[in-house]
């Protein structure tokens, strides 16, 4: 046993990170890393709330300017940040959004029935890690402008009547390089990664157009798939040859007991080749590892095609028990749940937890699956031949 030390511990060494400090301090936890992968971080954290404002039906124009300082301006034509004075805290809500960690418009279901990110959980935390911020926004007839610096205001808000009846927040930020160490003198963003994720975003709001300017290759381009996640299948698909040409589509709701409503979109088809290409959303953010809602789409697929070998394959089939892995081989899959309120794993939201919405979508699944097996026989049985030769295979 190790020998007691004499040094003390009482009180005087508890601290107490104020404002936004323990993000500074411990910037990992809330944006992944401080490498490149923190730093497209903060573009997403601010991209992902004006997709919120896409999303409750109030924006359909979305933008990402990278400039040759590395500076970055995301710009949207929802309905502003609300700049009147907080009743409780007496200062204007920007400055209450921008500089405390858990404020917003997003916890109570009512300024956002769907939302992906939290506004004063991005916002703020990309506040904190930025060297200055940078806010513009024009609503109920007043243009606001105001600096902020490392989760702090840095000026006070300027405030003139302006002659216009359209909205929008521009918000323009410039990393600290004391938490990000990157050569001010080089790009520091790579615009391909920021590129798919806007085209994805794109196929999820199918009624939003997204651009992107890059300043240091001089080039733009522009997003807006009117099909939604049946054309994300189809751009999937593009380099590989189809099992069958329709898209298995599914678009349903379930209400909840207190009049929630959770809303799943899912798109698949299968191809002639061996690998599997699932991608999951839960409010337009990219679960990369996956949670519930991928748990309860792989469940219901299994169960549905076994159910299906049982009830109309014939005899010589019926001895086959697939395995998820079995029906998932060659198959590309969009699977977009939309919920009042998503249990992210940490604040880089990789995987969706709450535990409802694994039973909610594989009854939904089961559902609608087995209605299109039934209404399409020829293709029903092309699909479940595939997934009996994947199982034969093994």
């Amino acid at each position: 046993m190790p020998s007691k030390k004499n040094s003390t511990y009482d009180a005087d060494d508890i601290q107490v990170l104020k404002g936004l400090d323990g993000v500074r301090k411990r910037p990992a936890m809330y944006i992944g890393d401080t490498g490149k992968r923190g730093l497209h971080h903060l573009i997403f954290e601010v991209l992902d709330n004006s997709v919120d404002e896409a999303m409750g039906g109030y924006a359909d124009e979305i933008s990402v300017t990278l400039y040759k300082d590395n500076s970055v301006l995301v710009v949207d034509n929802g309905r502003g940040i609300p700049i009147d004075e907080h009743p409780e805290f007496k200062r204007p809500a920007l400055e209450v959004i921008m500089e405390h960690l858990h404020a917003g418009g997003k916890f109570d279901n009512k300024s956002y029935k769907i939302s992906g990110g939290l506004h004063g959980v991005g916002l703020s935390v990309v506040n904190a890690l930025t060297e200055w911020m940078n806010v513009e926004v024009v609503r109920d007839g007043f243009c606001y402008k105001q600096k902020f610096s490392k989760g702090k205001k840095a000026s006070d808000p300027e405030i003139t009547e302006v002659e216009t009846e359209k909205s929008y927040t521009k918000i323009t930020f410039y990393p600290d390089n004391s938490i990000f160490e990157f050569d001010p003198n080089e790009p520091i963003y790579n615009s391909h990664t920021i590129i798919a994720r806007m085209r994805e975003l794109a196929f999820l709001t199918p009624h939003t157009r997204f651009e992107i300017f890059d300043n240091f290759k001089d080039e733009q381009e522009e997003f807006h798939y009117e099909g939604g996640i049946k054309e994300f299948i189809t751009y999937l698909n593009k380099d590989r040859q189809p099992l069958h040409s329709d898209i298995i589509y599914i678009n349903d709701s379930y209400t909840t007991d207190d009049g929630s409503v959770i809303m799943c979109e899912i798109a698949a088809q299968y191809n002639q080749g061996f690998q599997t290409h699932i991608l999951s959303y839960a409010n337009t953010i990219n679960t990369v590892e996956g949670g519930v809602h991928l748990t309860g789409f792989k469940s219901a697929l299994t169960r549905g095609f076994n159910a299906y070998i049982e009830n109309f394959m014939e005899k010589k089939y019926k001895e086959h028990v697939l395995s998820g892995t079995d029906t998932r081989e060659g198959l590309s899959a969009i699977i977009s749940v939309k919920l009042p309120d998503p249990q992210f794993e940490s604040q880089t939201k990789i995987k969706l937890g709450n535990p409802e919405i694994r039973q909610i979508v594989s009854q939904m699944v089961s559902n609608k699956l087995t209605q299109y097996l039934e209404e399409n026989p020829q293709t029903a049985k092309r699909i479940v031949m595939k997934t009996i030769n994947a199982k034969i295979a093994r």
